[in-house]
């Protein structure tokens, strides 16, 4: 029995967005030590604040200053913090209501154990010993047994150098096993072979395989060697750098359809300026030592196939 695959894999992007005054104020605040809310038309806080008000759909602009403490409306355990996690230690996921707010805010809650949590139990900010203008600038929530604060109070939002946008990286970790007909593909890759399956069903070649026809919904057994060339069937000229990606922008990634196969892949068109990478483009793969697949595709000097030839698998 061959081994069985398995790798661990990263999908890791940073999300950019800029800020509109609601929430460049709230995020400000954060910096500032200053917790603030947005009043609704029908006079409630909302905690963190947003820019529309839920019921009536209705801009609001109304800022507030709310209390740093407040108390626990429900929580959850988290025995095993993991990566990028508020705290490294074991903590309490918990949603607190500051005093003046009629929302809870879904922070950390830092506590010995779950013995020491509790609906109900009232609770403090503890600010971040730095802060930038983000949600980590409070470190966590921790008990507190100290007054209640004081009502809401009006606040017009200005604070000095405001944050008008944030970069927030997302990411994650897993591991893949990929099933038999995967597998499959990826050892012929591994020989510089590109291997489809056959439909028992509609006769399509289906690359990289399923393991099942989409279409058919029956099982695929049949391996088929497509290409290697292929035709361009659709592409995107790429204009931002990506984090960790070095390739020069603009670059194209385009959908290939492989010679003997019913379903395009996609990948890098290199060897051809971006301008003047076009549907109906015949390329072939091009490998880099070391590698288990195509580094890119590049042009291979045949006329370009026929639209006809291609216009299904667009």
């Amino acid at each position: 029995m061959p081994d069985i695959l398995s790798a661990p894999l990263v999908v890791e992007f940073p999300f950019t967005r800029s800020l509109g005054p609601v929430q460049s104020a709230f995020l400000t605040g954060l910096r500032e030590r200053t917790v603030l809310g947005v009043r609704t038309d029908g006079g409630r806080i909302l905690v963190p604040p947003v820019e529309y008000d839920p019921v009536t759909a209705k801009e609001i602009r109304e800022l507030v200053e709310v209390a740093p403490t407040g108390t626990v409306t429900t929580w959850a355990w988290n025995p095993a913090p993991r990566r990028g996690q508020p705290l490294d230690t074991p903590f309490a996921w918990a949603l607190v209501r500051l005093d003046g707010a009629d929302t809870a805010l879904l922070h950390a809650l830092a506590a010995p154990g779950p013995h020491a949590v509790r609906t109900g139990m009232r609770v403090r900010i503890r600010w971040a010993a730095e802060r930038t203008g983000a949600i980590t600038d409070i470190a966590c929530f921790e008990p507190y047994e100290g007054d209640a604060g004081g009502p809401p109070a009006p606040h017009d939002g200005a604070f000095p150098d405001p944050v008008t946008g944030i970069v927030t990286p997302a990411r994650l970790d897993y591991r893949y096993t990929p099933g038999r007909a995967q597998s499959a593909y990826i050892e012929a890759l591994s020989e510089r072979r590109i291997v489809g399956e056959r439909c028992p069903s509609c006769a399509k070649v289906y690359v990289p395989p399923r393991g099942a026809c989409p279409t058919c919904g029956v099982a695929t057994a049949e391996r088929v060697e497509v290409g290697p060339r292929g035709t361009v069937t659709t592409y995107c000229v790429v204009n931002i750098k990506a984090k960790n990606l070095d390739i020069e922008v603009p670059y194209v990634y385009a959908h290939i359809a492989l010679d003997g196969a019913d379903l395009a892949l996609h990948a890098r068109i290199g060897g051809i300026p971006y301008d003047e990478v076009r549907m109906g483009l015949r390329v072939e793969p091009v490998w880099t030592e070391g590698t288990r697949h195509p580094d890119h595709y590049r042009p291979t000097g045949e006329p370009d196939a026929d639209y006809d030839a291609y216009k299904e698998l667009l």
